[in-house]
């Protein structure tokens, strides 16, 4: 490989002027609801679980990243066409979401994020109930059983 400094030159002007760009490229996401869960995979390729900061506060979800240069001291740089520094996504959660139950885990250089639908938000069967009164109009069932105990006037009382 020849290294070619103009090629370096429009690499370092690229990412000067695409700052914006640059850092949502870097960290593509794929989000995707499965059952009664939303997977959200970040790509993070080449980042140790120690440089991966995530934070919840409330339905607001951050997530930082920091990409280090594979160089050490002495190396002989070539070529470098790789993102590095920080980069930051945030995520705003619908209130059809539980961030308390949010949990992450990282494999093969994504990071996967698991939120589940909130209990509040699921559907959910209603019973119906079907007692009625004298006068024709259903009254709610209490689910409690009662006993018919004779009144004075000879009809019988729920108690």
């Amino acid at each position: 490989m020849r290294f070619d400094p103009f090629r370096e030159l429009d690499r370092l002007a690229e990412q000067t002027l695409a700052v914006g760009t640059r850092a949502a490229r870097s960290m593509p996401m794929e989000a995707l609801r499965r059952g009664d869960e939303l997977l959200v995979h970040l790509d993070v390729p080449g980042v140790p679980d120690e440089d991966i900061d995530l934070t919840v506060e409330r339905n607001d979800v951050s997530v930082r990243v920091r990409r280090a240069p594979a160089r050490q001291e002495g190396d002989e740089v070539v070529i470098d066409e790789r993102p590095y520094g920080e980069f930051a996504r945030q995520l705003f959660l619908g209130e059809n979401l539980d961030p308390d139950r949010l949990s992450a885990d990282t494999r093969d250089g994504v990071l996967t994020l698991t939120i589940p639908v909130s209990e509040k938000s699921k559907p959910r069967r209603v019973e119906l109930g079907s007692s009625s009164s004298a006068d024709g109009a259903a009254a709610p069932d209490t689910g409690a059983a009662t006993e018919d105990k004779p009144s004075p006037a000879g009809r019988p009382s729920v108690g």
